[in-house]
């Protein structure tokens, strides 16, 4: 299994923990250590597992808009985007819990013509307001379809460090990374309103491989 890159930092201090911690139970509770390093043990592991990078193949798309995340559709609604739409859009949310893939990939193939980091709150992922009020991340690419398709990194309550690492000018291209978020947080897709939507509520979905929508050629 692949670790992300993003991973070094958190795994070398959750590994410092884990051997004092382990050490000073062994030390002090002998025998009954293992009421402590057993739980110790679990979350260790899921920190690997938090991380883990997973084999995909990832298509060539046109007029098809990828799932940026692994995660749940929890938002399909028509909304005013005033960053940069400066209109109507249909908001496509999906939200992440701790224990799906976290890595961000382009929802679209085309040209980023847009990027902003926001500072903000850290309200619950799954808040409607979280998409304006938290922490986040904006990113615009304008598509082999000539649309403009924005994309949205929020922050939720656990996750507090987003990374992304695309620039205005970058090639961009459905289904491959261009960020990544720590624990728990979601993905907002703002598509035009002529976009033929093929997710529903409650759906499942697959970065960089599930078939969200479906662009106007």
């Amino acid at each position: 299994m692949k670790l992300h890159r993003e991973s070094k930092g958190t795994i070398t201090v959750a590994t410092i923990l884990f051997i004092v911690l382990g050490a000073l139970a062994i030390y002090f509770l002998k025998i009954w250590s293992l009421l402590i390093i057993m739980p110790l043990l679990v979350i260790y592991c899921l920190v690997f597992w938090f991380f883990r990078v997973p084999n995909r193949s990832i298509l060539d798309h046109k007029e098809n808009v990828i799932a940026p995340v692994d995660g749940k559709v929890v938002m399909i609604k028509e909304v005013e985007e005033n960053e940069f739409v400066k209109g109507k859009a249909i908001q496509v949310s999906i939200f992440m819990s701790p224990l799906n893939v976290h890595i961000c990939r382009y929802p679209v193939t085309g040209k980023v013509v847009y990027k902003k980091y926001h500072p903000g709150k850290y309200l619950v992922a799954w808040h409607e307001k979280s998409s304006t009020e938290n922490e986040r991340t904006t990113v615009a690419v304008e598509t082999l379809t000539n649309h403009k398709v924005v994309f949205r990194q929020i922050a939720g309550y656990v996750a507090r460090r987003i990374v992304f690492y695309c620039n205005e000018g970058d090639q961009a291209k459905a289904g491959h990374e261009f960020g990544f978020i720590k624990f728990g947080s979601r993905m907002d897709v703002f598509l035009p309103l002529d976009t033929e939507i093929v997710c529903k509520i409650g759906d499942i979905t697959k970065g960089g491989l599930d078939v969200i929508a479906k662009l106007k050629d």
